[in-house]
């Protein structure tokens, strides 16, 4: 009996490698490689504590309004359903959003290059990786075109706001 299906595999093999590079990153971030430390005013930290726990909560509460539709790789599940409330009323990536906000603002508040720079290339990751995810949402949700239209990526759309 074969373990890995080497078709579907191979099918699944962009999910895989955003999959594996969003881990890479998450666990490079975490490392201490430090040659260029930077002040940051009290300020800075206290709003960027602020900031951090806003962005952990978007991430915590985006995790649970996704319920069983909830998988790390992009390509929606078999039986899964579109999520248009709660936070992804909003923004069509909020759990991705909430990482970025947690580790530029971690990154800010310890006064971090290394951690900058690991937050920015998690940051261009999860924008090429939305691009593809919503290819796949966008084939198997006929709606997915109208939904994208009218909710931002990351940010709210200035119109929702108002």
């Amino acid at each position: 009996m074969l373990f890995f299906n080497f078709k579907e595999g191979m099918k699944n093999l962009k999910d895989n490698i955003y999959v594996g590079l969003q881990l890479l990153l998450l666990i490079i971030f975490f490392f201490d490689y430090d040659i260029w430390k930077f002040e940051v005013p009290q300020l800075i930290e206290i709003t960027a504590i602020i900031i951090g726990f806003i962005g952990g909560s978007i991430t915590i509460l985006a995790l649970m309004q996704l319920g069983g539709s909830l998988s790390p790789f992009p390509s929606p599940k078999k039986n899964s359903e579109l999520i248009t409330s709660g936070l992804f009323r909003y923004v069509r990536h909020p759990i991705y959003t909430g990482i970025i906000l947690s580790t530029f603002s971690l990154s800010i508040f310890l006064g971090s290059s290394w951690k900058l720079g690991v937050s920015i290339l998690l940051m261009i990751l999860f924008y090429l990786k939305s691009i593809y995810e919503e290819q796949k949402l966008a084939e198997k949700y006929p709606g997915y075109h109208f939904y994208r239209e009218n909710t931002g990526r990351f940010l709210p759309k200035m119109k929702e706001i108002i």
